[in-house]
């Protein structure tokens, strides 16, 4: 009898154990979920080699995956949050000065939150990747209209679209952003570039 425990417990460890390893696994499903748009942004940019893809999207993970976002320091959300609207309003008259703008404005406060920048915009964008893949894609438009690439139409999308990142790096807590996204609505409604 007391064999048939050892042995049952033996099993249930061993399965225990399987399912454990099974969940961490980096690859596949877990991926896809992970990184949304940027799984297929990222596999698109390997001519559709997925394994590729996922051994960069993996490697992205075991760099940045333990990276913990550091806190704004006290006064510093009201600034940043007056230089966007600051921003927002430069657009009306010269567009390619605000992306410009907001492209810095972007990488300032990825950094004051404990990204890294040290190896420029790409190992910045990873890093956000891991932790805000929905998001990063309008921090690269903002950074690609920079470089001249586009009109006012592709300046002003790009311009909108990272207003997800900053506010997501703006607020400390799930339910701050949320707050953060109600007000700046209500601030920028009817705006051009709200």
């Amino acid at each position: 009898m007391t064999t048939v425990v050892i042995i049952a417990v033996v099993v249930l460890v061993a399965a225990a154990a399987f399912l454990l390893v099974r969940g961490r696994r980096t690859g596949g499903p877990g991926l896809r979920r992970r990184f949304g748009p940027e799984y297929e942004r990222t596999v698109a940019r390997h001519d559709g080699d997925t394994r590729a893809a996922e051994h960069e999207l993996s490697e992205r993970v075991k760099l940045h995956g333990s990276l913990s976002e550091q806190p704004l320091a006290p006064g510093a959300r009201e600034t940043y949050v007056r230089r966007w609207a600051e921003v927002q309003e430069k657009f009306i008259d010269s567009p390619r000065d605000a992306v410009v703008e907001a492209d810095a404005l972007l990488a300032r406060l990825a950094h004051d939150r404990g990204f890294p920048d040290g190896g420029g915009f790409e190992e910045q964008t990873a890093a956000l990747s891991v932790h805000h893949a929905e998001e990063v894609d309008g921090y690269r438009r903002v950074h690609t209209a920079v470089r001249g690439q586009g009109g006012t139409e592709e300046m002003r999308k790009a311009l909108v679209e990272s207003r997800a990142l900053f506010d997501v790096l703006l607020a400390d807590a799930p339910d701050e952003r949320a707050r953060t996204d109600r007000a700046d609505r209500t601030e920028t409604k009817g705006s051009a570039t709200a």
